[in-house]
Parts: C-alpha cells; sequence; structure tokens
C-alpha cells in the first residue's frame, strides 16, 4: 500500500509501509547525475535516515536505464547554485544507518556502478551490465571505490574493472561479489521490494544496530577514501586526457590518448 508520494526536481520519493523507494528521475538524460541530482540524493538520505517510519531505502531509476554516470554534457556548463557537494552526498550514504538495497536494471555506468560498492544489498536484473569508465575519461574512481570494490571483489578483480573501463555482465558482477542477486528484468523491483519488506518487518532498532557494527569500523575508511579520490578527480578535471575524452564525447567517436 502506497502512503506517500514526493515528487523532486530529479528524484521520484514513495513509500510503501517501512520502505522508502527513491527513484533517480531523469529518464531523458538516462539518469544521469547533476548538480540537482547531488542535492536530491544528499536530502533523500539524510530526511531516510531522520525517518523513523522508514526501516529501509530502496534505490532505483526510472526509465530504461539504472543509472548513466555524470551528465556530461552539463560538466562545467550548469548554473545551478548547489546546496550538497559531491562529497556531502558521499557522507549521507556512507554514514545512512539502515539497510540500503539498490536495483539495477538497463547499465550503471560510473556512479551508478560504483554505488553498489557503498549499498548493503544489491540485486540487479539479467541483462544488466555495470561499467566505471573513469580511465576513458582521463579521471579516477569515486564513491570509496577503491576501498570498497577490493573488499568485495579481491585486489586483481576490483583494479580490472577499474582500471578496463570494461563492461561487467549480470552474472560477472553475481561471481564477483559486486552483487547479490540476479533477476529477470520484469521481476526487480518486485523481488527488490520482497528483500525489503522482508527487512523492514524486523525490528528498526536491531537493524541499524547490526549495520553499525558491520560499517562502524570502515566508514572512516570509507570517507577518506572518497576525499582523496575526489580530490586527485578534480586535478584531473581539465588535463589533456580528460579534455580529450570530453571532446571525443561530444564528436561522437572514440577518445585518442596516443599523443599525450
Amino acid at each position: 500500500m502506497e502512503y506517500g508520494h514526493i515528487l523532486m526536481e530529479t528524484l521520484n520519493i514513495r513509500n510503501e509501509g517501512g520502505v522508502r523507494i527513491v527513484e533517480l528521475n531523469r529518464p531523458d538524460s538516462l539518469n544521469a547525475i547533476n548538480g540537482p541530482m547531488i542535492d536530491d540524493l544528499t536530502d533523500a538520505f539524510v530526511d531516510a535516515a531522520g525517518d523513523d517510519s522508514v526501516k529501509v531505502l530502496l534505490l532505483t531509476g526510472a526509465g530504461r536505464v539504472f543509472w548513466a554516470g555524470a551528465d556530461l554534457k552539463e560538466m562545467g556548463r550548469s548554473k545551478h547554485q548547489p546546496r550538497h557537494t559531491f562529497q556531502e552526498m558521499m557522507d549521507a550514504l556512507i554514514d545512512f544507518p539502515k539497510p540500503f538495497l539498490v536495483a539495477v536494471h538497463g547499465v550503471g555506468v560510473g556512479i551508478g556502478a560504483t554505488i553498489c560498492g557503498l549499498a548493503d544489498y544489491v540485486l540487479m536484473a539479467d541483462d544488466a551490465r555495470l561499467r566505471c569508465p573513469f580511465s576513458t575519461l582521463g579521471l579516477v574512481a569515486e564513491a570509496a571505490s577503491t576501498v570498497t570494490f577490493p573488499r568485495l571483489m579481491g585486489r586483481q578483480r576490483a583494479s580490472w574493472f577499474l582500471l578496463s573501463a570494461e563492461w561487467m555482465g549480470a552474472e560477472a558482477c553475481l561471481e564477483a561479489g559486486l552483487v547479490a542477486e540476479i533477476l529477470p528484468p520484469d521481476g526487480l523491483l518486485d523481488g527488490a521490494m520482497e528483500r525489503a519488506n522482508t527487512l523492514a518487518a524486523l525490528p528498526l532498532a536491531s537493524l541499524m544496530a547490526t549495520k553499525a557494527l558491520m560499517m562502524d569500523p570502515l566508514r572512516e575508511q570509507m570517507k577518506a577514501s572518497a576525499i582523496q579520490e575526489n580530490k586527485k578527480l578534480a586535478s584531473l578535471q581539465g588535463q589533456p586526457a580528460n579534455k580529450e575524452a570530453l571532446t571525443a564525447f561530444m564528436e561522437k567517436r572514440a577518445p585518442d590518448f596516443t599523443g599525450l
């Protein structure tokens, strides 16, 4: 039964019992993240953390794609005045004290892939794919994935996924430990809600205490990693490799890094 419905600029949020469903809602842009979405996601996680009626948060995406990473078309061109930084969004995700589930359909690129390392349980459609394209943009990985991915996948698999920018299908993600469950596309959201409702039927204090015991030893390391990733990313933005990558994107061609 649906109890509440909040439409933000970039998110569609609704409550179903003790589950808060946060749906990325920029389908025409493949749910690519921009300044307003950073603000909205930060507020959504902070609000859900402080709302005692919410026991579980489920993140998914509207349209045919879960999350297509950063909105490269807006990068450096937006006039949006931010309420929150990307780091503040990371802190809100890392500090989120309640169970946090992710349902991936279509593709997850960039933050749409690295978010899997921050979630407590990830479900993925069996035809979905993930990609971390940071090297092809002349940048580095983010969202504390340089810490979370080696813990989940092992260092060598994580290194290849983060360095090579190659796609990983659902079976490979499951086998590597990056996702917990794969389902048919038409059953993904129902399956995610079933898992979320299983948790929402349990005492919130117990859920939060157990998550804290697992996460508290890691939180500061994850935050520190995210800070260092963001610093390195900022230092590489606008450098020759990044300029070539963005130019190639706008010109719809493969980037050529051979002369750099």
